[in-house]
């Protein structure tokens, strides 16, 4: 067998399933976790319903968060289109053209990429 799943018999994918339910102290671990996560949302999800002033502070915080976090993107951005431009400039012209092409195509994989992602 070469381990990939296409070449696994039926009874090997159940072993290999099954591996994990050797290890029940690690599924009562995270069952825990998962509870106390659960009561301290419910803890904090009553604290903010008491407080709708907090509730607003804490959104209106997280839009601020989310608004750096898009300007700091933003910025990375335009500074990798200023160091790509750079490097053009800074190229011999025999490797312009090349250079140009190979841009391009990325940037068109990656432009695709991101409509794919977005959509």
């Amino acid at each position: 067998m070469t381990g990939d799943a296409e070449s696994e018999g039926p009874l090997e994918i159940l072993l290999k399933g099954s591996r994990d339910l050797l290890h029940p102290e690690e599924i009562v671990a995270d069952a825990t976790r998962d509870l106390v996560k659960e009561e301290v949302r419910r803890h904090l999800d009553q604290k903010l319903r008491e407080n709708p002033e907090l509730a607003r502070a804490l959104k209106s915080s997280v839009k601020d968060l989310l608004d750096a976090r898009a300007r700091e993107y933003a910025a990375l951005l335009r500074l990798t289109a200023a160091m790509a431009r750079l490097g053009f400039a800074a190229a011999p012209e025999a490797v312009r053209g090349e250079l140009s092409k190979d841009l391009a195509t990325m940037l068109s994989k990656e432009f695709g990429n991101l409509v794919d992602r977005t959509l």
